[in-house]
C-alpha cells in the first residue's frame, strides 16, 4: 500500500515541478515578446512649455519620436482632454528605427491664465497608451508680455 502511495507522491510531484517550468518559459516567452514590441520613444521629455501667448493665438507643436521597437508601431487613435487642442499624427505605420511626430494644435479662444493639456496616444505598444503633456498661460488681450511665438 505505502508504494502506490508513494509513486502517486513523486508522479504529483514531478507535474508540479512541469508546471512551474511552464509558467517559467511562460514569463520569458512574455518578456521576449514585450522587449520585442514596437516602442514609442520621444526626444523630448516631460511638459512642453510654450509660455505665454494673448488669448485668441493659435499654437502648435510637433513632439518628435522613434519607433525603438522591433516592430512596425501603428497609432490607432490620439484623443485631447479638450476640444481645444487638435491633434494629428501619422495614419501609416511607424517601421523599427523610423522617426516621425505628433503635431499637436491649441487654440486660446476663450481660454484665460495657466492651461495644463494631455493628449493621449493608443497604439500597438507596451503600454498601450502614451501621454503628452503641454501647458501655457493665456493672457488677456492688451496685458500679454508674450514671449513665445506663434508657431512652435
Amino acid at each position: 500500500m505505502k508504494q502506490p502511495l508513494i509513486a502517486l507522491l513523486l508522479i504529483g510531484l514531478g507535474w508540479g515541478q512541469l508546471a512551474c517550468d511552464n509558467r517559467k518559459q511562460g514569463e520569458s516567452a512574455s518578456t521576449v515578446a514585450s522587449d520585442k514590441m514596437p516602442k514609442i520613444t520621444f526626444k523630448e521629455k516631460g511638459i512642453h512649455d510654450f509660455g505665454n501667448i494673448t488669448e485668441g493665438d493659435t499654437i502648435e507643436h510637433k513632439f518628435l519620436f522613434t519607433n525603438t521597437g522591433a516592430y512596425p508601431l501603428i497609432i490607432n487613435n490620439i484623443t485631447a482632454s479638450c476640444g481645444c487642442t487638435t491633434p494629428e499624427w501619422p495614419r501609416e505605420p511607424i517601421e523599427p528605427g523610423e522617426e516621425s511626430f505628433v503635431k499637436v494644435r491649441f487654440n486660446s479662444r476663450n481660454k484665460e491664465g495657466e492651461q495644463s493639456k494631455t493628449v493621449t496616444i493608443f497604439a500597438n505598444t507596451e503600454p498601450a497608451m502614451t501621454d503628452l503633456q503641454f501647458r501655457v498661460y493665456v493672457d488677456k488681450p492688451g496685458t500679454a508680455k508674450n514671449d513665445s511665438t506663434q508657431s512652435k
